[in-house]
């Protein structure tokens, strides 16, 4: 069974200094978790400092984005190689706020895709379907088509780096959430479709993780399920009492 990860993605949350004193309090409970991989998606200005603080502890960093160039003119933009300079093991890549406000698409996210693992990141790759598509019975059709596109030309074994985040956008920030019932049922497909794709072998390795207004409450329900490998939490990442009880479930 594939080892669960447990991932906080800040967004556009905590100056560098909140961010330090957050990880150091974090770690003390972090290290002493050994079943369970535990990342932190800070905003890019904390990632060198909070690498610091977390050298040989067992959280990793994660980007929450990247370009897919390795270098050049992109003003703003911040290659995989910068990252990993940084301290980063994962990038976020594809989350549902990037694609409504950042125009980001299945293409120019499957190009994100093969630059982190060119460089070493472990791509968490963010897919999900909008209220409208659920409404309409297009979930499985809206899935499928944003996984074959977003790995489209990679290899097994870079597959097999990949770890699918599966956050339906109505749960994203709205205190919704699916039950742990339809969280398994689309995670029992998403990996159905991987081992269709890549073969059995990668589609029951890679992690599916859920997202979507997880909190201590529902974390455990989730988890029992069969398919759910772990979870990508936003707002109850922010405070150390409840992000620590979810990485503790």
């Amino acid at each position: 069974m594939a080892k669960p990860l447990i991932a906080a993605n800040w967004k556009m949350h905590k100056t560098v200094d909140e961010a330090v004193r957050f990880a150091q309090t974090v770690k003390i409970t972090g290290d002493n978790i050994l079943d369970k991989d535990i990342v932190i998606a800070p905003p890019f200005t904390a990632l060198y400092p909070m690498a610091g603080v977390l050298k040989n502890s067992r959280i990793h960093l994660s980007a929450q984005n990247l370009h897919w160039a390795e270098k050049g003119a992109y003003t703003g933009e911040v290659s995989a190689q910068m990252l990993v300079d940084a301290g980063c093991e994962y990038a976020i890549i594809g989350h549902s706020e990037r694609r409504a406000f950042f125009g980001e698409t299945d293409s120019t996210i499957n190009k994100k895709i093969v630059r982190a693992i060119a460089n070493g990141l472990n791509p968490v790759v963010c897919i999900g379907e909008t209220l409208e598509d659920r409404d309409q019975e297009r979930t499985f059709e809206v899935l499928s088509h944003q996984i074959t596109k977003g790995l489209n030309n990679l290899a097994s074994d870079d597959i097999r780096c990949c770890i699918i985040a599966y956050e339906p956008v109505w749960a994203i920030g709205t205190g919704k959430t699916a039950t742990a019932q339809q969280a398994e049922e689309v995670h029992r497909f998403i990996r159905q479709l991987l081992a269709d794709t890549a073969g059995e072998t990668v589609g029951n390795g890679v992690r599916i993780i859920y997202g979507g207004s997880v909190t201590p409450d529902n974390i455990s329900g989730l988890m029992a399920q069969p398919n759910i490998n772990g979870a990508l939490v936003g707002g109850a990442s922010l405070e150390i009492e409840s992000f620590a009880k979810i990485m503790q479930y």
